[in-house]
Formats: C-alpha cells, structure tokens, sequence
C-alpha cells in the first residue's frame, strides 16, 4: 500500500534577511519655518555595538514624497546608548494633514513585549495639520529622552517633558509599537505589572505599578496637539526601558505643589530630594519654563548643603508678559542617585500659570439708553485687545489666583471686544437697542493673549443710566379668548430733564408677536400733561396662539418742540411652554421682561369644576407636572411674582400668563437589556440570549430588536424582531462564518426604542482540521488529501513540498482534493513524508484574515 505521510509543519517564517539591529528609542518633531516650509529633527537612541550606524534616515512625508535627513550630531551615552539628531526641511504642497513616517531597519535584541524584535522594523510617526485658519504650528518638543531605568517590584514614573512653543493643550495615550510603514507590531503587549500601566492624560506622567520582570521593553505614547478644541497634530513616541533587578531604592522628592501667578511675579521655591540608601543624589529640571526665549527660569543645586542621601535645589523665574498663556508650564524635576550597581532616578512635576494682570477702568459715562467705558492702556505691550462684559447689579467676584477670564455664574456676559492694546474706549449701547431704564449697569475689562489667554478681570465698576424713559412693569393677560385682554403698565418717568422736555406729553404704545420685540406695530397713545397715565389695555387680542411684547415710546409734544425722551424698552406677556413627556409635563416659562421674577405660580383646570386649581409653585423657570395619565389633555396658566428697582424705588408686580394646553406622552425609551451569546460550532449557530433584571424596566418592555455585526467594524443590521418581552434567545445560523457581534434593544408600548445593550462579541469556531496520513492507492479508501473540517473557510493558500524542498502541489481549495500526483502531470509521487505551509483564509471579527 502506498502511504504519503504528510507532516505539520509551516515553513512561513523560515527565511528573513539579515538586518542590523539598533535602533532602542526616537521621535520626529517639526518646526514651521514659513507658510508650507518645516524643520524636520529626527532624534533616535541606537545600541552602540550595532554594526549598523546610519549617517542618513530616509523621511516619507505624507504627501507621495521622500528625502532624506543627515545627521548632524552623535553623543554618547552610558549603557551602550547612541543619542542621533538628524535634521532636513520640507515645504508641503497644500494646507491638509500630513504623517510623516521614519523607518529603519531594525528594533535591538531582546525586546520582551515585541516578538522577535531583532527582525521588526523599527518605525515611528508624527502627524502635522496645515491650517492658515489656525495660524502658525510647530510640535511639542520633547525634552526628556525617551530612554529609562526601572526597579524590579518599584513603582516607574517617566514624563516626557512636552513643551508645545505655540502654547497649545497637549494631552497624552499609550499606544501600540509600529514596524514597516507606521503599522502597528503583531503581537504587541504591553510590559507586565503587577497592578497597572498607564500615562497619565493630562500631565504625561507614565506611572508602571510595577514592573514584575527583568529585561527591556518598550512603550509607545501618543502626544496629542490640540488648539480651540480641534486636534491640530500628535507625535507618536517610541521609548526603552530597562528593568533590572536591585535593593537599590529610588531617590524621593518632596514637591511643593502647582502655582498660580500675575505676570511680573518673582517665583521661588526648592525642590529637596533625600535616598535611603544615602547614595549620592544629582538633581536636574526640565520643562517649558526653561527654554522660553526671554528670561528662562533657573534651577540651582546648593552644594554647600549637598551630603550623601541629601540634596536640594533651589528653582527661579522672574515672570514676565512674554509669559503669559492660556496652558500651564511644566517644570519636571528628576532626581537620580549614584548607586554604584544601578542608579535609578524620581521624577515630580510642578505646574506653573503665568497669568495677566487686572486692566484698570478709569470711568464710566452714562446716557439715557448707553454707557461709554473708559480704561487704562495694558502695560503688558504683547496684549492683543479687551473684552467687555456686562451685568446688572453687581457681582462681587473676587478671582482665584488661578482663574483668568470671569466665570459665567458671577452672571457677566461678553459684549465686545476690542482689537487693539491702545484702543480703551468701548460705547454700549446693546448692540443697538438701547439698555433698558431703571438698571444699574457693571462692567468688567478682560485683557486678550496671542494665544487666546485671558488676564485676571478688572475691579467690576457700575453706574445706572440717565433717567428718563418709561419703564415697564406689568404684562399681564387678564382674559383669556380670541377677544381678549392683556395689561400693559409702566412707571411714571422720574428724574425728566423739563428744560427742554415741559410738556406736553404723549406715550405710544407698541405691540409685537414675539418675545423679543421684533416688527413692532403702533397699537395707541396716551396724551398726558404731568405723566401719570401709565396704564394701556390691549383690547381685542387674541391671547390663545402666541405670547405678546410692547414697548412704549415717550415724546415731548410741544407743538415745533416734539421729540421721543430716551429709549424705550421691551417686555414680554408670560407664556407656559409646554413639552408632554411620559406620564407627565414639562413647562417652560417663556418670558422676555426687565424685571426680576422670584417665584411662579402653577394652576391646572380641574375638568369637573372648570376652574383652575394651584398644584405648586417655584422659583426656576421650569415646572414638571407629573403622574398624570398618557393621551390625555391638561391645561395650564401661570402667575408670576416680580420685583424691580427703579431710582432707588422697589416695585412689587404679578403677571398673568397665556393658557396653554398639551398631553403627556410617554417619550422615553425603556431600559437596555443585557446580553450574552455562544457559539455552537459543530451544529453552525450562535445561541444569544438576553434578560432585564430589573422588575419596573421589565414591565415597561413590550418586545426586543436584535442587531448583528459580521466584522467589528461593520454596521449593524437587525436580523430579528420579537414582540413579547418573555421572548429572551435566538439561534443565528450564518453561511460564511459564525464570527461576529449582537446588541439588543428593547422596545416599550410607544415604540420608544432603549439604547443599545453591550456588544457581545464572538470568535470561537476554527473548523478547519487536517489529517496527517493518506493512501492514493485507488482503493477507494482515504485516496484524497482532504481535511477533516472545512466550515467557515473562505480559501486557502496550500504549498506541499517533498523533503528536498521541491513543491509539488498548490491550490487555494479549502477542500484541497490531492490526488497524490505532482501537480500539472498524472505521476504519483514516491511514498514517504511531506511538509506543507497552509494558510487559512476565514471571516474574522476584523474581516478576512489569514493564519498558518
């Protein structure tokens, strides 16, 4: 019997080229030089007994462009380190968003968390956005290498030390290692610990709690660029660290915490550092705060208080305006001992705001409906211009020492802006339509940064208006029909100048549509001697569809002397907005008036006596009427209580509001189910299933939708809809794979729809088996190579070769069907052992992937 013994054994992986192996650590920073023009600096730290030593990296730009960039310096390190600083420029062709990739042959020996890191290349990317609406951008740069020394069973802390040069927020990830082309490593893990590993996304500190075995290994962090909210660029980092075994213990430092301070202060504080061990200890500083271009901070170690275990530092900076910017610097402090077997090293940080002084107002100037504002020029000359803010009645806002700007509960809003330093002049008359009578109106200067920053606010200064106008107090709706009537009612004028303005007088009355006053029609007058007449009806109007606003006009009228006094003001009727929820109603308070409201009073029409009864009262501008009945009307007015103050004058007022009506409907989805699902491979379904724990969702739930994904990345589609909630399972039964994911929802009486349950996600069933012995005798028993198992395979890429390495079968048949023949003739091949590489194509929870 002739028997061909077919061996498992793949040979995908037999050859790969000889390759240097150097390359430990490195970064791609850029630097704008003009428009489209950069300064690339590629800096890597390389083993230096590597055979390989490149004196040029070739640079990928993004853009289907390549150079190359020369080295321009070498320093050498302890520890076999090579530190290399390759630099080039490059002009882009465009604005757009652009990853610059450097790769070289390959990572060092001995990698622990990348598999067989001496044949991966090693690669690392920057990612730039060209944006003339977002002006000028340079990366961070990096000022600590990205190199390190780790304890066993010690806590690590690195910080990179990112200092971005245009001021922009930087934020920090972890990332996977890359190879050939910026991909990332297969099979990439991150280094063991026996607690956690993670960077810290707001200060950079990567924290290793801890490290549980010797070796080196390496970590990739992603340093994020953002400005105005919008990720301007992000350079990925690819850093070593070597973890030995030692009683050494890592030097500590005390830090004395973040500041805040106005630009001009002097800032000092020391940072002490003690070792346990007494080893020797060498203090050093990084960060933003040393490199700044004018007046860089100083850290100085006291030698004279120096000793074995002890040391300390003492940071300066003399602050200046040029240091002024919205982000915090980042002083980085690290400690390293001497230790005579492995020294290891704390790092501790400082943040530090530079802050603006306070502008100074120098006056106020009132009118009858505006106000001038006057105020001293900044002393800080890279001040871009002012912002002005305004609110009524005053805050008393003392500021923190590290807030800029004015926070919005003090109730202050922004009004304009000015756009240059020695521009301190700002007219307000409310863009336009005047500022209302009976108000005292405060004021607060802000001072503007290049980079968007904020100064500490001015002293808030307030004044009232030159009086004059009418002011309203009353709009009330005091019957409710399409005839109906609403009261308009205004204080009498105090303070008239009567040198020009004696008299007569008139008032016009002017109503419109909507809150804001907007396409105002004259609707009558009111002819007066002394101005005591200050109460108008508005009779017919229809107070059932909208709300209503008016504004009265105050004339002189003289005859040959007629003219308005002032400006006149708006104020809205009050109208219940009305939103019909589950079971209940919510109401909005819709009111546009100068008066302050201090409580609202809720009536409801009781169908059985037509009249409306009280049912609560509150001081917000929202009411939730509930536990009502669903799809079925309720109708609503409102009372309002007021106050306001005119000329040192309280006046006490009550509204009346529009009727309004609506029904509860039930809008809210119901709970989301939670979700479980196997697969069972032989039978070529997946079992899920689903359940709602919680007894009042439960009752709720009417029915489920269940969704699937064939790939991770794919979009779902429903493939079932039950319409009973005890309806908790389905059997999926696929064609091409049983790799894929489910949610489920669940569906209420309204068919309101809850939010997805948990994706469950399943990738379980590898059917595809092949024997190791066959027999192509024609004896009709085991003549043809087959597998055993062949569901779910989408094709194959099957290579049998004999033991001289000659091939002589291939097909991409997941069936295989080798008649023992060498491929291409009916010769039967001799008896004896083959080796085979097989790769497997099936669907994946990432698609079409292939194993061996």
């Amino acid at each position: 019997m002739k028997r061909l013994a077919i061996i498992l054994l793949s040979l995908s992986c037999l050859a790969s080229p000889l390759l240097a192996t150097h390359n430990r650590a490195g970064e791609i920073t850029l630097r704008q030089l003009d428009d489209l023009t950069y300064e690339i600096t590629i800096t890597t730290f390389t083993y230096t007994l590597s055979m390989a030593d490149r004196n040029r990296l070739e640079v990928q730009w993004g853009d289907n462009t390549y150079s190359f960039a020369e080295r321009k310096s070498i320093t050498k390190l302890p520890n076999f380190y090579q530190k290399n600083i390759y630099i080039t420029q490059h002009t882009f062709p465009g604005p757009g968003t652009y990853e610059i990739v450097v790769q070289d042959p390959n990572r060092n020996l001995g990698v622990k968390n990348i598999p067989n890191s001496v044949n991966v290349i090693f690669s690392i990317t920057t990612t730039i956005t060209i944006n003339p609406i977002l002006g000028s951008n340079s990366t961070p740069v990096l000022l600590n290498p990205p190199i390190d020394r780790a304890a066993l069973g010690q806590i690590f802390i690195h910080n990179p030390a990112a200092y971005d040069p245009d001021g922009d927020s930087i934020s920090y990830k972890l990332t996977v290692c890359t190879e050939r082309d910026g991909k990332p490593i297969e099979g990439y893990t991150l280094p063991p610990a026996s607690d956690t590993l993670y960077v810290n996304a707001f200060t950079g500190d990567l924290v290793w709690i801890t490290p549980v075995d010797t070796g080196i290994y390496n970590i990739a962090m992603d340093i994020e660029e953002w400005r105005q909210g919008v990720k301007i660029g992000n350079i990925v980092r690819d850093m070593q660290i070597e973890v030995y075994k030692t009683d050494n213990n890592a030097p500590v430092q005390v830090s004395p915490g973040n500041f805040c301070v106005p630009a001009g202060t002097v800032l000092t504080f020391d940072i002490i550092a003690t070792d346990k061990d007494n080893d020797s200890i060498f203090q050093t500083a990084s960060g933003g705060p040393f490199i700044v271009e004018d007046a860089p901070a100083t850290f100085t170690v006291d030698a004279a208080t120096a000793t074995r275990g002890y040391s300390k530092a003492r940071f300066e900076w003399k602050t200046n305006c040029s240091h002024v910017r919205e982000q915090y610097y980042t002083a980085i402090f690290k400690a390293e001992d001497n230790n005579p077997v492995i020294s290891l090293v704390n790092i501790t940080n400082v943040n530090i705001k530079v802050l603006g002084p306070a502008p100074e107002i120098l006056n106020l100037i009132p009118g009858s409906n505006s106000i001038t504002v006057l105020w001293h020029a900044d002393t800080c000359t890279n001040v871009t211009g002012y912002e002005v803010y305004r609110k009524i009645g005053p805050a008393g806002y003392v500021p923190d020492s590290c807030t800029g700007g004015i926070p919005p509960e003090t109730g202050y809003v922004k009004i304009g802006t000015v756009n240059n330093r020695l521009d301190t002049i700002f007219f307000d008359d409310n863009k336009g339509s005047g500022l209302i009578q009976g108000n005292e109106y405060c004021y607060v200067i802000l001072s503007v940064y290049p980079d968007g920053a904020l100064s500490f606010p001015s002293t808030e200064a307030c004044t009232p208006l030159v009086a004059g106008s009418p002011s309203l107090l009353e709009v009330s709706v005091t019957e409710h029909s399409a005839n109906g009537t609403i009261k308009v009612a205004w204080a009498r004028p105090e303070g008239l100048d009567t040198i020009p303005a004696n008299g007569p007088y008139e008032y016009i009355i002017f109503r419109s549509d909507n809150l804001l006053g907007q396409n105002q029609v004259q609707i009558g007058t009111i002819n007066t001697s002394d101005l005591n007449d200050t109460v108008y009806f508005d009779n017919p109007v229809d107070t059932r569809m909208f709300p209503y606003s008016y504004s009265v006009e105050l004339y002189n009228n003289e005859p040959g002397n007629r003219f308005m006094i002032g400006t006149p003001e708006n104020a809205s009727s009050l109208y219940p907005l009305l939103t019909g929820e589950d079971n209940r109603i919510v109401m909005k308070m819709m009111k546009s008036v100068p008066w302050i409201n201090y409580d609202y009073t809720i009536y409801r029409l009781n169908n059985s006596t037509g009249e409306y009864d009280s049912i609560g009262f509150t001081t917000e501008t929202k009411f939730i009427d509930d536990n009502l009945a669903n799809n079925q009307e309720y109708c609503y007015k409102v009372t309002s209580s007021g106050w306001r103050i005119l000329n040192d004058r309280l006046y006490e007022n009550i509204n009346f509001s529009h009727i309004n009506c609506a029904m509860p409907v039930d809008t809210f989805p119901p709970c989301p189910p939670s979700i479980n699902a196997y697969s069972l491979c032989d039978s070529g379904y997946n079992h899920v299933f689903w359940w709602i724990t919680d007894d009042e969702c439960y009752e709720d739930v009417v029915g489920y939708k269940l969704y699937f994904f064939p790939t991770i990345n794919s979009d779902p589609a429903m493939i079932a809809e039950f319409f009973n909630r005890d309806d908790t399972a389905y059997n999926h039964y696929l064609e091409q794979s049983l790799t894929g994911c489910y949610y489920v929802t669940a569906i209420d009486s309204f068919q309101n729809e809850s939010l997805p349950s948990v994706r469950v996600c399943l990738d379980e069933c590898s059917n595809y088996v092949l024997p190791n012995v066959f027999s192509p005798n024609n004896d009709g028993i085991n003549d043809i190579y087959i597998p055993l198992r062949t569901a779910y395979v989408e094709r194959v890429d099957m290579k049998i070769f004999n033991r001289w390495g000659l091939k002589v079968f291939e097909t991409e048949d997941p069936d295989i069907n080798w008649d023992g023949k060498i491929s291409g003739t009916d010769k039967l091949v001799a008896s004896g052992v083959y080796y085979y590489i097989c790769d497997v194509y099936e669907y994946r929870l990432s698609g079409l992937e292939a194993y061996t």
